[in-house]
């Protein structure tokens, strides 16, 4: 599928599409179900941080602080409110440190991007959801934001959202490729609108991303970032 003819935009996924972000999660997660060993086994503690994760989703959406407040909160749950203040303390520092990801751009990521921007024949488009400041200050540590002539930071990723940036923008669905790791959030909802997916499945995936894939005309599986350019 050559799509060089037929897009104006190419939209790009950040976490995990651009750069690193699930593993430091994953890690973070690992030593938190370490730290509360004493009030359950390894499976019990994670599914209760997923429980509280998708509880607060509405009102606290997606990003480090939340999965840090999700945590403290599922500490005293299955603690009984008895979790010593120092472990609340090391729970903290331990989402803290997810402020501070690297966002060092995975293989192929920036000469891709150099080159699609340097060929000036499409509108670049970052469409990342999460906390505002972090997402600012991961594109702007990654060095990737003078590749993008537009950056929409959201809430969640649906159709909604995919039509309003079009119409912003002055696009038509048709128009639009939409790059990214996970086919929830990144790829079905711009199908579903009548877009173009590249799905470039990133080697972990967070639990509520996780998706049914399918086999649709106008999408197209890659197996690395480089491959983006033979493509458009």
């Amino acid at each position: 599928m050559i799509l060089k003819n037929k897009i104006k935009a190419i939209a790009f996924d950040a976490d995990d599409t651009l750069w690193e972000n699930q593993p430091f999660f994953d890690e973070v997660e690992d030593r938190f179900c370490l730290l509360l060993s004493e009030y359950g086994e390894d499976g019990y503690i994670r599914e209760q941080l997923f429980k509280t994760e998708m509880k607060n989703m509405e009102e606290l959406g997606y990003g480090g602080m939340a999965f840090t407040l999700s945590m403290i909160e599922t500490a005293l749950e299955v603690s009984e409110n008895r979790v010593p203040a120092g472990k609340i303390s090391e729970i903290y520092a331990l989402g803290r440190s997810l402020l501070r990801i690297p966002a060092v751009p995975l293989e192929g990521v920036a000469e891709t991007l150099e080159k699609l921007s340097r060929c000036g024949a499409f509108v670049l488009i970052l469409v990342t959801k999460g906390s505002m400041l972090d997402q600012q200050r991961k594109l702007e540590r990654s060095g990737l934001k003078r590749f993008f002539n537009h950056v929409e930071i959201v809430s969640d990723k649906d159709e909604n959202t995919y039509l309003r940036i079009l119409d912003l923008l002055g696009f038509k669905p048709s128009e639009l490729l939409m790059v990214g790791n996970s086919f929830k959030s990144d790829i079905a909802p711009v199908l579903q609108i009548g877009g173009y997916g590249a799905y470039i499945p990133f080697r972990t995936t967070w639990q509520h991303e996780k998706a049914e894939e399918y086999v649709h005309p106008r999408l197209v599986r890659l197996e690395r970032f480089s491959e983006l350019g033979e493509l458009v």
